[in-house]
């Protein structure tokens, strides 16, 4: 089996999608159930999870009406507000919503570094707990230090980590700090890690494995084959590779792993982080 567990769908519109600009042309353009039908039948693919790719409970609305006549789309990590006070009439409105499995924010285009420290926002997270949500955590390496102290207040909600906090990816220099940083966050045992969103933080002209085979070697080392897993982050990764290139280096670095290994990595983390295919509880504060 075979789960990317980090993938993006859009109607492309150039106002609601302002982040993709024309230094990114090759994503100004949709990207929705029938382009992900032919990734998963070009690779392999048994099962998707959904990712917001702007902060809108409109396109978590969306990207659950999608998933909800796709099945290969097995769970969707979307948007709400989760610092003020909107957060538990929009949790009403989606409860229920069995392929809804988590929430994000965008945190790494928030100006303040130690945006994560917010009283609102930590009672928003705080409160996922109870309704069995993920927490997908999206940062770059200098937001590391105060994703360490929020996991630490949050122990009782389980945390993803998404394109392994973004390093600096280059073969004239390993990013040291990141992996300081990175390394003390996955000691908490909340947190588990998408190998995902690598390529395209390479600032060489090009990448081979051997760029990027540090960085996982690090992440394999200190989350470990039972809290890492795959994910893609197409369609953004056409920015620096295709699907299949992307798939074949990840397959290529596991490759090491024992089979059961492999499986965890490439599927039964993300089914056991995101309680894929199972049925949730939405009750609680």
């Amino acid at each position: 089996m075979l789960i990317d567990a980090h993938h993006h769908l859009w109607k492309f519109d150039p106002v609601q999608y302002g982040w993709i600009d024309d230094t990114k042309a090759v994503l100004q353009r949709d990207f929705l159930a029938p382009q992900l039908r032919e990734i998963a039948t070009e690779n392999s693919i048994d099962g998707f999870v959904s990712v917001q790719a702007r902060q809108s409970i409109q396109e978590t609305r969306d990207l659950l009406a999608i998933a909800e006549r796709e099945p290969l789309i097995q769970g969707v990590v979307g948007w709400l507000p989760l610092a003020g006070p909107g957060l538990a009439e929009a949790i009403e409105e989606f409860a229920g919503r069995a392929k809804l499995v988590g929430l994000r924010h965008v945190v790494q285009d928030e100006p303040d570094d130690r945006f994560l420290d917010g009283a609102e926002f930590n009672e928003g997270v705080a409160s996922l707990a109870a309704r069995n949500l993920v927490y997908d955590l999206l940062v770059y390496p200098h937001q590391l230090p105060a994703a360490i102290d929020f996991a630490d207040r949050h122990q009782d909600v389980r945390m993803v980590l998404d394109h392994i906090a973004k390093p600096v990816v280059s073969t004239q220099r390993f990013d040291e700090t990141w992996k300081r940083d990175f390394t003390e966050l996955a000691r908490r045992d909340n947190v588990t890690c998408k190998f995902s969103g690598v390529a395209t933080e390479v600032r060489d002209p090009s990448w081979d494995i051997e760029t990027v085979r540090p960085y996982w070697d690090v992440a394999m080392e200190v989350f470990g084959p039972e809290r890492l897993m795959f994910g893609s982050d197409w369609p953004v990764c056409l920015l620096a590779t295709e699907y299949s290139r992307w798939l074949a280096t990840v397959r290529e670095l596991a490759s090491t792993l024992s089979d059961q290994e492999q499986a965890a990595v490439f599927a039964g983390n993300a089914i056991r982080e995101y309680r894929l295919n199972s049925p949730r509880t939405r009750g609680g504060n």
